[in-house]
């Protein structure tokens, strides 16, 4: 039988796409406790997220991930609870909701250790910080890791964060803003500026390791910050960390399109994907960025095995074990609203409160024609949170990833799991195989450092565009650290002793 002409030819044109499409960024979304996104399956028998507190738990994983080719890891993090849920921590307690919590930075040198490309993103609440320390665990993080380490900017939005740090309550939504843009600048300063590309010099016949007239004070004095002096380590790898950043409000998208290299969304489908990507790469342009510099990743939940009827029955054996109540207490961290105060059944559009309308705006976007309830949010999102879930057989899924890719204009995904790490080995086993056939994933890392993994080998450093860039030797030939330098005849009297 003679083929079909057309049938061929398309063939042919889908097989010539697939091998120009552009590869798909692979991010796990992970974090220092035992429920993240979904509530009440840290229960499953297969589920070991009660071991997140072993540093075994974070080595494997690491391992795993990079067998599976991944980008990174990303670790996210909060410094309060989830206690609107009626008025009380005890439903974020009692479900793990993100609390526990231990420190998301000190597992990253262990990862680090067993692994020699896995990217690390690690989630630091600037609100709480100093940028002269924070800067310097970054810059040490960069240097364990040989250059793999990104910071993930946030600012903090729970209330109960704020009053424990200092302060009488949150500080408002565009205030925080206006303190990470100075907060960033001065990490951008001590990184990129105090000290020159070859100041270390580690001459032993002459005992100088670093050459002072080389390192140089940032003299930074703002409305928020006074930093006179030079940053405390020697330039890392990437000197500035890889930046991420999750800014979903107007306010945020601004930040993250002057500064994110990676930014993360919450979309609940392709088109709206496209309408976020498309708004975050204008503003990227509009301050003189290259809009390809901004790589954007969906967050997602993939629930995989070898058939979508296995898969199918994995998500509903998942479901049984999710936790309702848990579910509502991580609403209201999220959104502010005390959903226990209503009747589960009561549409929620019904309800007089301001704060609920960007919720309602984000769950029509998912189905608009139903009348969101309370009960609806437990049933719709007590697996994936903010993030839609994706169930099927391997070429199921990947289609549906390519989907997302190819309409919503995204670059990844960042997954979360339902269980862990049995989320991310079913991804490792079932997933990647079929998006590297398709071409669409890595099948080796380019590179060693996270952001050539993200813009290809030698691009080490930020992109010249990149707000960063302009600290570049932006301090040589003005005041050193020689200008301390000890009168020449202490210095010999010293030299004698």
């Amino acid at each position: 039988m003679t083929p079909d002409v057309g049938v061929v030819a398309a063939s042919a044109l889908r097989c010539e796409t697939r091998r120009m499409a552009k590869r798909i960024i692979l991010n796990a979304f992970d974090m220092t406790c035992v429920s993240h996104q979904s509530a009440g399956t840290w229960r499953h028998p297969d589920s070991r997220a009660t071991t997140y507190k072993d540093l075994e738990y974070w080595t494997e994983l690491a391992k795993l991930l990079e067998r599976g080719r991944f980008d990174s890891l990303f670790i996210a993090d909060v410094l309060g609870t989830y206690d609107v849920y009626r008025g009380s921590a005890a439903t974020a307690l009692g479900d793990a909701d993100q609390v526990p919590v231990n420190d998301p930075f000190l597992q990253v040198p262990a990862m680090a250790l067993v692994t020699e490309h896995l990217g690390f993103g690690v989630t630091a609440a600037l609100t709480y910080e100093q940028p002269y320390a924070l800067a310097r665990k970054f810059s040490t993080l960069d240097h364990l890791t040989k250059g793999r380490v990104a910071w993930n900017v946030v600012t903090s939005y729970l209330n109960s964060a704020a009053i424990n740090l200092g302060l009488s309550k949150q500080i408002a939504h565009d205030d925080r803003y206006e303190i990470a843009e100075e907060f960033v600048d001065v990490t951008y300063k001590l990184w990129e500026g105090s000290w020159e590309e070859d100041a270390v010099v580690a001459d032993r016949e002459r005992g100088v390791y670093t050459d002072a007239t080389k390192v140089h004070p940032i003299g930074h004095q703002g409305t928020y910050y006074s930093v006179p002096g030079i940053h405390l380590s020697e330039p890392s790898p990437q000197r500035t960390p890889v930046i991420f950043q999750a800014g979903a409000s107007p306010r945020g998208r601004a930040f993250a399109a002057r500064h994110g290299e990676g930014v993360f969304i919450s979309p609940a489908n392709p088109a709206q994907a496209r309408e976020i990507v498309r708004d975050i790469r204008s503003r990227a342009a509009a301050e003189g960025r290259d809009p390809d510099d901004v790589k954007t990743f969906a967050l997602v939940t993939v629930i995989t095995a070898e058939s979508d009827a296995a898969a199918e029955a994995k998500y509903e054996d998942y479901l049984s074990y999710a936790s309702g109540e848990g579910m509502l207490a991580f609403y209201g961290g999220w959104t502010g609203i005390d959903f226990g105060q209503w009747d589960p059944d009561q549409p929620l559009e019904e309800v007089e409160n301001d704060s609920l309308r960007s919720v309602l705006s984000s769950l029509a976007k998912i189905d608009p024609e139903r009348r969101w309830t309370p009960a609806d949010i437990v049933a719709q999102r007590s697996i994936g949170g903010m993030g839609p879930v994706i169930v099927g057989g391997p070429e199921t899924v990947a289609d549906e990833l390519e989907r997302w890719v190819d309409e919503g204009e995204i670059d990844g995904f960042n997954f979360a799991y339902a269980i862990t790490p049995g989320s991310f080995e079913d991804l490792v086993e079932f997933v990647v195989p079929e998006l590297q056939r398709r071409g669409r994933a890595q099948t080796e890392y380019a590179g060693s450092t996270l952001r050539e993994s993200l813009y290809g080998a030698g691009h080490a450093r930020v992109a010249d565009t990149h707000p960063a860039a302009r600290y570049r030797g932006a301090f040589a030939g003005g005041a050193s650290a020689a200008d301390g330098t000890l009168p020449s005849r202490i210095a010999e009297r010293l030299a004698v002793r």
